[in-house]
């Protein structure tokens, strides 16, 4: 299968970033670009080491890049996605 592998870029830790914390592969997705979530909803799951990893989105707002798919492998500090608020959409 055609897996990709991320890199991290320079624009880690932005406010609303969601930050893979180590190396791992993505296992599931649990939103789509577009979604609006809740702060503390389920974004991603990451897997490494047989151990699974949720990330949560750290506010509420709209999914407004997602940067993997299911199967990729990220490396730490790789944005999975970003969660805008209501007043950055517009």
């Amino acid at each position: 299968s055609a897996t990709s592998t991320h890199q991290a870029g320079p624009h880690q830790g932005a406010p609303g970033d969601i930050v893979a914390p180590m190396q791992a592969i993505v296992v599931a997705l649990a939103v789509s670009e577009g979604d609006q979530v809740e702060e503390g909803q389920l974004v991603a799951v990451l897997e490494a080491m047989k151990m699974e990893k949720p990330l949560l989105a750290p506010r509420a707002g709209t999914v407004t890049s997602l940067s993997i798919k299911q199967g990729d492998t990220v490396t730490a500090g790789t944005r999975i996605a970003h969660i805008a608020t209501d007043k950055e959409a517009q």
